[in-house]
């Protein structure tokens, strides 16, 4: 990354597959550049060297355009701090990026992926009359309803206190499964990085280890 007359290297020797399907927990300190390296993979930011390859695709070889159509047909995000649009109700903030992509029956998608996570009472609500799990699960329906084939997921449970973010973790593992989608995580919590399938450490913007959560399991290749 440049800044003005300055290369600033954020992240280096960073190399790993995930097949489709399993989940992969980034892990390190604050200011390791796990969210950075989450923006790469899901090619909100591009690298000044190396590539990133999604569903096969080379994030590389696209424009920002491309890389935003690739998004939309293939990946979900959930944050930190559920980045719902405020003024609308939970209905519309699952509705929003359905029909932003053209997607058919946005408003029955929306619906029934909100009594999925347990908020069909609670449609018509926006974010202000919401609990903070229960805008996060607004935004793991927003996030399933697009039915995508990977999950992004920065820190869901970070903003949350410890039981909402039990709930949340579970309800989250629970839809993916379900769904069969591949789950990439960023996350602090060393129990909730013990939940999926791998677990990649990186320390001072370099990957210092990749291994399974279960010992018994290996890297695929």
């Amino acid at each position: 990354m440049h800044t003005g007359t300055e290369h600033l290297t954020i992240l280096h020797d960073i190399e790993f597959s995930l097949p489709a399907g399993e989940s992969l927990a980034i892990v390190g300190a604050s200011g390791s550049g796990k969210s950075t390296l989450l923006a790469l993979l899901a090619g909100i930011d591009t690298p000044s060297h190396g590539d990133v390859l999604l569903d096969g695709q080379s994030l590389g070889a696209l424009s920002e355009d491309g890389r935003a159509s690739l998004r939309g047909r293939l990946a979900g995000f959930v944050f930190q701090s559920f980045q719902l649009l405020p003024d609308f109700s939970a209905l519309e903030n699952v509705m929003v990026p359905l029909e932003l992509h053209g997607a058919p029956h946005a408003g029955e998608r929306a619906r029934h992926w909100l009594e999925r996570v347990g908020l069909g009472e609670r449609l018509g609500h926006t974010p202000r009359q919401l609990s903070g799990g229960e805008q996060q699960r607004v935004a793991l329906a927003r996030a399933f309803a697009a039915e995508p084939r990977i999950l992004f997921a920065d820190e869901p449970t970070g903003s949350l206190d410890t039981a909402t973010g039990r709930s949340i973790a579970d309800l989250m593992f629970s839809l993916n499964a379900d769904a069969g989608t591949t789950l990439v995580l960023v996350t602090h919590d060393p129990a909730l990085a013990a939940r999926c399938n791998w677990q990649l450490q990186i320390a001072g913007g370099q990957q210092r280890s990749l291994h399974a959560s279960n010992p018994q399991d290996g890297w695929p290749t």
